[in-house]
């Protein structure tokens, strides 16, 4: 990672990729992402107040994502960012329709883990966690988009008021095949926009391997953390989650069809939190 890429990190708490899929790429992930949301939608769920609607078991769903996840031009920032080798942790992939009431920041927010922890004060860049976004359509100051309030490390950690005050906001822009990485508990959010265009991304979150999971909204699938050929990705999936060995105490290892797997997701996950399914018969 070039050290200015660094620095510009070290004083905001997230940096732009640019543009990291080519075009092929993009237009292979966008129709994986179109038929898992036509296809699939007992995976999908309403995102209440943020105007979306997501999957978070993704891997399960359209395993193809894989690619994504662990895209080269990715990992080598991440590891350069998080100081070592990093492990997965979570991927949603998000949708936000067309919009016509009034613009809004969602809900502006912190991000931590299943055990309230979100900054890593002895992490040089206080990184517990951190979030790829890849944006599979064009966002602009006409759509809706992702935004931020830059935070230095060398800043104290401020409530949400004041931090907004000291630091403002950046909507975050770029053309369909862009990628943000931002760590989870620097202050963000979703902004609304009225808008004709519609927001497709993907959302992956990445963690220390030397560290316990982050949270339990994906499952992590057998083929990756226990059967894949490759060590390296079994390694780089094996931090699991309670959601995953939830998963396996109650339908085993054994491969499911697609409806089996969203059934027992939905009982494990869905029916806990109360998240409204969007498949008809749910």
């Amino acid at each position: 990672m070039k050290l200015e890429d660094y620095q510009f990190f070290q004083q905001n708490g997230y940096l732009s990729l640019g543009k990291i899929l080519t075009d092929e790429e993009l237009a292979f992930y966008l129709r994986l992402y179109d038929q898992d949301r036509k296809g699939k939608k007992q995976f999908w769920f309403d995102y209440g107040h943020h105007h979306q609607t997501a999957n978070y078991d993704v891997l399960v769903s359209t395993p193809e994502f894989d690619g994504l996840i662990r895209h080269p031009k990715v990992i080598k920032p991440l590891s350069d960012l998080m100081g070592g080798d990093v492990c997965f942790s979570e991927i949603g992939i998000r949708h936000m329709e067309a919009y016509t009431g009034e613009p809004r920041h969602c809900v502006w927010h912190r991000d931590g883990d299943v055990r309230g922890g979100r900054h890593l004060l002895e992490h040089p860049l206080r990184l517990r966690n951190i979030q790829l976004m890849v944006y599979l359509s064009d966002v602009s100051e006409s759509t809706h988009c992702f935004s931020i309030s830059p935070e230095s490390v060398g800043q104290p950690i401020l409530d949400k008021a004041d931090q907004l005050e000291r630091g403002g906001v950046h909507n975050l822009y770029g053309e369909a095949g862009t990628a943000i990485v931002f760590n989870f508990s620097v202050l963000h959010t979703a902004t609304v926009r009225t808008t004709n265009s519609e927001r497709k991304t993907v959302q992956v979150y990445y963690g220390h391997r030397n560290q316990p999971h982050m949270a339990n909204d994906s499952l992590i699938p057998v083929g990756f953390w226990k059967n894949h050929p490759d060590e390296e990705v079994r390694n780089f999936y094996g931090v699991l989650n309670d959601k995953t060995r939830k998963y396996l105490e109650t339908g085993g290892d054994d491969e499911k069809s697609l409806d089996q797997a969203a059934q027992i997701l939905y009982n494990i996950d869905y029916k806990n939190r109360q998240k409204q399914s969007l498949a008809p018969d749910a």
